[in-house]
């Protein structure tokens, strides 16, 4: 957004860290690049969220991984919690793994990460806060477990939610426990009608 003298403001999004609100979060990789296309930072994610999980004292409901962005409903157990920490502490987690890889692995395309600055010269995600929605009632947990699992169908990536890989779509459709290879999904605490 552009101000008559050409000052440029920045939306920033606004965290609400309220008890027995869940958060519907939505994250995406630096210029829309399909990072996530690699199984690797996939298991990465995967991975930096379960122990973010434990160290946090959260439940995920649902999670979805697509080429280039990452959805997901969770919900913080403590009374006080900080979701930018929760935030914080997988996605950087991911970032650093991932441009270490790069860096070992791939010099050339590092350089489709570059940012220039100097306290950051690589950039995993986006820029910015994403899109973090409180979420309280049934209707709205459920609306958003079944957006979150849609996304590869409405992108046309799979037929059926069912065949994509990293989705909490079979564990949530199997009672919600579990989490083989994927994230552990408990919907101990999920809204009731």
């Amino acid at each position: 957004m552009y101000l008559a003298d050409k000052e440029i403001v920045r939306k920033k999004c606004k965290r609400l860290n309220i008890p027995f609100h869940a958060h519907e979060l939505t994250f995406s990789c630096y210029k829309g690049i399909p990072l996530f296309n690699s199984r690797l930072f996939c298991s990465y994610f995967v991975n930096a969220v379960e122990f973010s999980r434990i160290k946090y004292n959260f439940d995920v409901w649902a999670y979805v991984i697509m080429p280039e962005h990452v959805h997901i409903l969770l919900y913080p157990k403590d009374k006080e919690y900080s979701i930018s920490n929760i935030l914080k502490s997988f996605k950087q987690s991911v970032s650093r793994k991932a441009i270490n890889w790069f860096r070992d692995n791939n010099q050339e395309f590092l350089k489709k990460l570059v940012v220039g600055q100097k306290h950051q010269r690589y950039r995993f995600w986006q820029d910015g806060g994403g899109y973090d929605r409180n979420i309280i009632s049934y209707k709205a947990a459920r609306n958003s477990v079944n957006y979150i699992h849609l996304n590869p169908v409405r992108r046309k990536l799979v037929e059926n939610p069912r065949l994509w890989e990293y989705s909490s779509y079979i564990q949530c459709m199997d009672g919600g426990e579990g989490g083989e290879g994927g994230i552990k999904i408990c919907l101990r605490y999920f809204p009731r009608r």
